[in-house]
């Protein structure tokens, strides 16, 4: 048996996966485990839970691999600093300690952090290469051509390529500082929102507004090529040399200074997002459209990387681009290199053989921690809750989906935890579509989290078609392509009432105005970001589609992540129980076990929420 455990650590999101023989046996984030959002630190607990799902101690190990070149990356600080200085001064003094401290030692860190018992090489490609490594390797094709789109690397934002066989070549780059990725950070930065995790509220923020700024993004900010390449006039631009994104210049163009975080948006910040999306899209398709060039128009495309996990761009690649299909990395950001760092070992380095696999070899995806009946029923036992047991699948998901049906929000915990940032029906909480007011009550109730943010629909795969403009073949697992909702599902607004929402500043009733027969999963633009759900990836939630049809005739749920808004998706039963008792979620389904709210002791729900505002932190 050869082993080879991937590590991502210390910068965004860290991560680990082990690879056993070519198969992918584990991976998950360390934030899961911590609970600590976007945890950057050594992934011990992730490593810990790698190894024990593999079967393996830390020196039985093979090769490990860290996603990306530190000293390369360092070289890169190093010159934009002398580049700016002494402007760069602030920036450089807080960031060298902890690079004199941990990331010029990696290697250290690393052996430290396995308890000194690996004593074998330790691996390390470039970061772009891991991102080819983890779309290309992973997918169902046998050749296809790669894109890579982040932040940075070392010195590389983008790359273009072609994936044959086992290896990957990356053959163009677009290097530092001219960045897609940091582009649009500096955008969700100016409205108001945390560089690194609100990029998704941005991108759902979008639709509400009109891209009125796009003219003048194109003409001052981005000088673009056809080839999708471009240059950014870095005086509008503060992240090289400061603690900033955008600089007084930014502020100026854009009328004003950034959004306080936190207090009401305004029209400028809709039509902002509106407007650095299109410009972000167009960016896309013109990068798809040269790779597509380059690799002698092969019908596949693979994508890794940040900006990757940009729905809305990847849609409309589907739509305009040039490719028969698409496929993107899950875990598409940095969690997801230790993954490709690990395959780009196995296939790349050591020339083993690669079978690919129909669908994909991520196993849907679900590759963390799975609980048993047995244990889950301890947890409950332990915390005092009431519940029933259904050992029946068939019984169980008709259950479920008759709580679903009366307009229950649920929590629906199974099997394996999901490797990436999105809930695809293991870690999930679920409502009924067809219900006007369910979008802005998950948000505001049980989420915590703004009113505008849409939630993805769930549909079992073969009638995908049937509700949304998808082609039919194409996949979605993943929860990573927007489409829009079918013409013939979709409900007529009156022009006086379309009037007034597009000038109410009031987000949440611009919501709760249905646009679709399926309206909690609509958004305002009657698009959707879709996850098609087939029996082989995830059985017991197809088959709870499946109940859900029966029961109501429609094939699709609202699908959300099992967390509130500055907590990670839960990982463990306890985890699990904590979210349910301390929100407004109606009924909880742990594995074979039922749990409703209202049958709950009045002082075990009283402490939980004392708990939960205890240790509540808002993002």
């Amino acid at each position: 048996m050869s082993t080879i455990l991937g590590v991502s650590a210390f910068y965004h999101d860290s991560a680990a996966a082990i690879v056993v023989d070519g198969r992918i046996a584990a991976a998950a984030q360390e934030e899961r485990f911590t609970r600590r959002r976007h945890d950057s630190r050594f992934p011990e607990h992730a490593i810990e839970f790698c190894l024990a799902q593999a079967g393996i101690d830390p020196g039985d190990i093979d090769y490990v691999t860290f996603y990306e070149k530190p000293l390369l990356k360092f070289e890169r600080l190093l010159e934009t600093y002398l580049a700016f200085a002494p402007a760069g001064f602030g920036s450089f003094a807080r960031a060298i300690p902890v690079w004199l401290r941990q990331k010029l030692h990696l290697t250290r860190e690393i052996r430290s952090g396995l308890g000194n018992a690996y004593r074998r090489r330790i691996v390390f490609p470039e970061h772009h290469q891991s991102h080819a490594a983890s779309a290309f390797c992973p997918s169902p094709f046998e050749e296809a051509a790669i894109l890579t789109l982040d932040g940075v690397g070392e010195w590389a934002t983008t790359g273009v390529g072609v994936g044959r066989g086992n290896r990957v070549e990356i053959t163009h780059q677009l290097r530092f500082p001219h960045s897609l990725g940091l582009l649009y950070s500096a955008f969700t930065a100016f409205a108001g929102f945390r560089v690194n995790s609100g990029e998704y509220k941005l991108m759902g923020l979008a639709p509400y507004g009109r891209p009125r700024y796009a003219g003048l993004i194109r003409e001052h900010l981005v000088d673009l090529r056809d080839d999708g390449s471009f240059r950014l006039d870095m005086s509008f631009f503060n992240y090289c040399q400061g603690l900033t994104m955008t600089s007084r210049k930014f502020h100026r163009l854009f009328g004003g200074p950034p959004r306080t975080p936190e207090s009401p948006l305004t029209q400028r910040e809709m039509d902002l997002a509106a407007s650095i999306q299109a410009v972000t899209e167009e960016i896309m398709l013109r990068c798809a459209r040269f790779a597509h060039a380059q690799c002698g128009g092969l019908r596949h495309l693979v994508m890794a990387g940040g900006v990757a996990l940009n729905c809305v761009g990847n849609g409309r690649l589907l739509r305009d681009g040039p490719f028969e299909s698409i496929w993107i990395q899950p875990a598409a950001g940095d969690a997801g290199g230790a993954l490709g760092a690990a395959l780009f070992v196995w296939h790349q380095l050591l020339g083993r053989p690669r079978q690919p696999v129909a669908g994909d070899a991520m196993q849907g995806g679900f590759l963390g921690p799975a609980f048993s009946s047995e244990s889950v029923r301890r947890c409950l036992d332990t915390l005092g809750l009431r519940y029933r047991r259904i050992v029946d699948e068939a019984e169980l998901v008709a259950h479920a989906a008759a709580l679903l049906a009366d307009g229950k929000v649920v929590g629906w915990f199974q099997g394996r935890m999901e490797f990436g940032p999105r809930a695809l029906g293991a870690r999930s909480i679920l409502g009924d579509p067809r219900r006007v007011d369910m979008q802005s009550r998950m948000n505001l109730k049980i989420k915590f989290r703004e009113s505008f943010r849409p939630f993805a629909p769930s549909v079992l795969a073969h009638r995908a078609s049937e509700w949304f403009e998808f082609p039919d073949g194409q996949e979605s697992p993943s929860m990573l392509l927007v489409a829009p909702v079918r013409e013939s599902r979709r409900v007529a607004i009156p022009p006086e009432l379309r009037d007034r929402m597009e000038s109410d500043p009031d987000l949440r009733r611009r919501v709760n105005v249905a646009r679709s027969t399926i309206p909690a999963v609509t958004h305002v633009d009657w698009s959707a970001r879709l996850q098609t759900v087939d029996e082989d990836r995830n059985p017991r939630y197809f088959r709870l589609l499946q109940a859900f049809e029966a029961a109501t005739g429609c094939p699709v749920l609202t699908n959300t992540s099992f967390n509130v808004r500055g907590e990670p998706i839960v990982c463990t039963p306890e985890d699990a129980c904590r979210c349910f008792l301390a929100t407004d979620m109606d009924a909880l389904v742990l594995e074979d076990c039922v749990l409703v709210k209202e049958a709950q002791d009045e002082s075990v729900l009283a402490g939980a929420r004392t708990e939960h505002l205890a240790r509540f932190e808002l993002d």
